[in-house]
């Protein structure tokens, strides 16, 4: 919850996060979260990547251009190195309106 907290102190809260069924996804403290912040937690359809795509997009940029680009000495290292990535590539998929 910490890591949704800082990114939304940054570039505001959402009204919608889409998610697929991952255990990480299913908690009870996400949607607590969500529910606090009224965000709207929308699952897609179990077994169907397609319903994601903008967010199969995003993981497979984050292991193109930074996880296999880059090496990593520890976390510090990796939360360094990786800090502003997501924002600008954001920042580019909704001045594209891709988003």
């Amino acid at each position: 919850m910490q890591t949704l907290e800082k990114v939304c102190g940054r570039i505001g809260y959402p009204k919608t996060i889409r998610v697929d069924n991952g255990s990480e996804f299913i908690s009870r403290d996400l949607d607590l979260w969500a529910y606090a912040n009224d965000v709207t937690l929308d699952f897609s359809r179990p077994g169907k990547p397609t319903d994601n795509g903008f967010i199969e997009a995003f993981n497979s940029k984050l292991r193109a251009e930074c996880l296999n680009a880059h090496w990593f000495m520890s976390l510090a290292d990796a939360r360094e190195k990786l800090e502003g990535w997501p924002l600008s590539w954001f920042a580019l998929q909704t001045t594209a309106g891709q988003r």
